[in-house]
């Protein structure tokens, strides 16, 4: 009946250790707790509960987690990871979390009885299956959209002999009686590579029920599964099923239980699935009821508007008065910032709507290093607004937007909407936005904004380079956009290291034009688009001329590479080079 939420930094947020032999064989009980919102990490390290570690993996824990409530748990891949023997995971709810119920090592564990709602959010995944004699029954899985590792239902592929800190072949364990509703990826003989070949053997797979509103090809099939038997499973809406003989097709339709469930009509289904007396946990029965569970973060637009007129730092004072939400208001004029505003929480920037035309867009100019600087807790969205840096200081290394020089724990956002930025080009180096290391963008959002005369990049994600699987944003989308004379790159994003316990980063970057990108002498990625390890890009139907060449590079896991329908004139094609697993 404890609340544990808002865990920023790395490290697993509650941890049952079994270093020592008192510790072992435990039989702690972990119940009615809320484990509440935990944001994306960018790296390893970011699990809501472990239970053991790889070293003590293969001993008995016997810890039971019962009735607790998930909601966006979303550190890493990792939701819980089980890494003990014989625990048991009965009756939790997992609410819009990323990730996966991971039974990573030990064996004879338990999950039955859970329920996963991921509402149709990214990277909401089930359960991940590894090791022996693990028995996963009576699940109910709802709208999950994680693909791989982070799947509605996983059964991983081992490695042959595996150390003990790898994967263990899946061996001697049940899968049965889950229900699966509108998800998107089953994975079979999943993470299939060369040294993950151990397929599953002596599994069974047996009366689930599989149905999507849409037919979808959602069970992926990675290696020779012949070793799991399937039998009495029905589906509907399954692009494809592994086993014909273990597989009945049957129209599901479905209606709601008292406990908030799907459940089909049909009584010919009653076998299949979840048992209608399935009991879940309420959000409000878990954490201690004098203590109010958290609210959603606060998003921008949702405070006071308040309006400004042109001057010298009135905007500053605009923004250091400013609160959580706030919107302010700039009627068209020349706005000069002489001192660096230092933000703390998100805040919009936005051009009066009653202005029409890109003559009537506010003129906000900065003689400082930077326009603004996001401290802990803060965003910043800009919206209909002509940004000048020709006032900025005769030095390298300026910026529009930076992060903190120190460590935030919170993940920030940077949202560009309508906006012209030109002549960041006082001396080399100036970015439009320029991070620091342990600093992490949940998201950076450009719309219908145009960039000329820069003498740096326009967002440069590129701080984390210990190549640890450490990096420095989730998700950049850049649409609809202009770009010309950047002597950096446009984007520059870096992902280094084989770690994979995250989704990201994220790219989509469509329909934009891009003219004389990437030439300049200290342009060291050698592109007008530069993706290091990024896990999912698009990049589509762009207009590039006299660019240098788009570059990706593909490090770690099942990258997602799409580079189709662009327009190259006078400029290099795009260079991709692959993973090699």
């Amino acid at each position: 009946h404890s609340m544990l939420i808002g865990k920023s930094n790395s490290g697993v947020t509650m941890a049952v250790r079994l270093d020592s032999e008192a510790s072992q064989n435990n039989g702690h009980r972990i119940d009615h707790n809320y484990f509440g919102p935990r944001p994306v990490l960018g790296s390893n390290g970011g699990e809501t509960l472990r239970i053991g570690t790889s070293k003590y993996s293969l001993l008995e824990s016997r810890t039971l987690v019962e009735r607790n409530y998930f909601e966006r748990c979303n550190g890493e891949v990792e939701i819980i990871s089980s890494k003990s023997g014989s625990n048991v995971f009965r009756g939790n709810v997992f609410v819009e979390s990323r990730g996966t119920l991971t039974l990573r090592h030990g064996n004879g564990n338990r999950v039955e009885g859970n329920v996963f709602l991921g509402n149709g959010l990214p990277h909401t995944g089930g359960i991940r299956v590894i090791n022996k004699r693990q028995t996963i029954r009576n699940n109910y899985l709802f709208q999950l959209t994680g693909r791989r590792f982070a799947g509605a239902l996983v059964v991983m592929n081992g490695v042959p002999d595996s150390p003990i800190n790898r994967y263990h072949q899946v061996e001697e364990s049940v899968i049965e009686n889950n229900t699966i509703i509108g998800s998107d990826h089953i994975e079979l003989a999943a993470g299939s590579d060369e040294e993950r070949s151990a397929v599953p053997k002596t599994t069974r797979f047996a009366n689930n029920l599989i149905a999507n509103l849409e037919t979808k090809d959602s069970i992926a099939v990675h290696d020779d599964i012949s070793g799991i038997h399937f039998a009495g499973n029905v589906y509907d809406g399954v692009e494809e099923v592994p086993d014909a003989d273990g597989f009945e097709h049957r129209p599901v339709e479905f209606e709601w239980g008292g406990n908030g469930l799907a459940y089909p009509v049909d009584e010919a289904n009653a076998g299949v699935g979840i048992p209608r007396g399935l009991a879940v946990v309420q959000r409000d029965e878990t954490g201690p009821g004098w203590y109010p569970k958290p609210a959603p973060a606060i998003p921008f637009g949702s405070g006071r508007t308040v309006a400004i007129g042109p001057g010298r730092d009135s905007l500053t004072e605009a923004l250091e008065a400013s609160a959580a939400g706030d919107v302010i208001e700039l009627e068209t004029g020349e706005y000069t910032v002489t001192k660096i505003p230092v933000l703390a929480h998100p805040v919009t920037v936005r051009g009066n709507r009653t202005n029409e035309g890109a003559e009537a867009r506010p003129l906000v100019r900065f003689e400082r290093s930077a326009l603004v600087e996001l401290a802990d807790g803060g965003s910043l969205e800009l919206v209909g607004l002509a940004i000048d840096g020709s006032l900025a200081p005769d030095a390298y290394g300026n910026s529009v937007v930076r992060t903190s020089r120190y460590s935030m724990l919170g993940n920030y956002a940077v949202r560009v909407v309508d906006c012209e930025v030109a002549n960041l080009n006082t001396n080399h180096s100036f970015n439009f936005l320029r991070v620091s290391r342990h600093t992490f963008a949940r998201n950076i959002d450009i719309q219908r904004s145009s960039f000329r005369a820069v003498t740096g990049h326009i967002v440069a994600l590129d701080r984390e380079i210990d190549d640890l699987g450490i990096y420095n944003g989730e998700s950049v989308v850049v649409e609809d956009s202009r770009f010309a004379n950047v002597e950096g790159a446009v984007l520059n994003v870096y992902r280094g290291g084989t770690d994979e316990s995250t989704f990201g980063p994220e790219v989509s970057f469509r329909r934009n034009v891009l003219e004389d990108i990437g030439h300049g002498k200290r342009n060291k990625t050698r592109a007008s688009v530069f993706l290091h390890g990024v896990q999912t890009v698009s990049i589509e139907d762009n207009d590039l001329s006299g660019t240098q060449p788009i570059r990706v590079v593909e490090t770690v896991g099942e990258p997602i590479t799409r580079i189709d329908g662009n327009r190259f004139s006078e400029s290099a094609p795009p260079v991709v080079v692959p993973w090699q697993r």
